[in-house]
């Protein structure tokens, strides 16, 4: 056992070092999911933007927009809501 010690060090040591990159990649992997999830919201919201035939004046556009993102909007809030709750 005197060579598995000299080859990898203190066995504690390399746990504890073990551990600590299981942490570190815990941590990426929530953040690229975080980011995953934002974009997505992003993108979900943009696209039923485009979608929309909006038509007539100023105030009649401003209506369908905002009759859309009532719709859609709640949806990427709870999208970024729990991407951002995976980072706590």
């Amino acid at each position: 056992m005197g060579g598995f010690e000299n080859l990898f060090g203190d066995p504690d040591e390399l746990q504890r070092r073990m551990a600590e990159f299981a942490e570190s990649m815990q941590r990426q992997q929530g953040l690229a999911w975080a980011d995953n999830a934002i974009g997505l919201a992003v993108q979900m919201t943009v696209a039923a933007i485009n979608r929309v035939n909006v038509q007539g004046n100023a105030d009649e556009q401003a209506q369908q927009i905002r009759s859309l993102m009532a719709t859609v909007f709640p949806e990427a809030v709870t999208l970024v809501r729990e991407a951002r709750a995976g980072l706590q």
